[in-house]
């Protein structure tokens, strides 16, 4: 084998190794980027429920005190 052919092999699998480096970085950039949304929506999911509780609750405070308003 010719050192022509040598260093033609090995710059492809060099070009090869890179090329698979960057996969598994995109990769791994794609699979972090999901996480974080995913936990985000949790947050945000959460955070709307204690929200949306807070306002039922005001809301049968309300409700209570208007009836008891009408009694007396």
């Amino acid at each position: 084998m010719s050192t022509q052919e040598e260093t033609r092999k090995l710059m492809a699998k060099e070009r090869q190794h890179q090329e698979q480096l960057k996969q598994k970085m995109l990769t791994r950039a794609v699979e972090e980027v999901e996480t974080q949304t995913t936990e985000e929506t949790s947050e945000q999911a959460r955070e709307l429920i204690a929200r949306q509780h807070q306002h039922d609750k005001n809301l049968s405070e309300k409700m209570l005190s208007r009836a008891t308003e009408e009694i007396n």
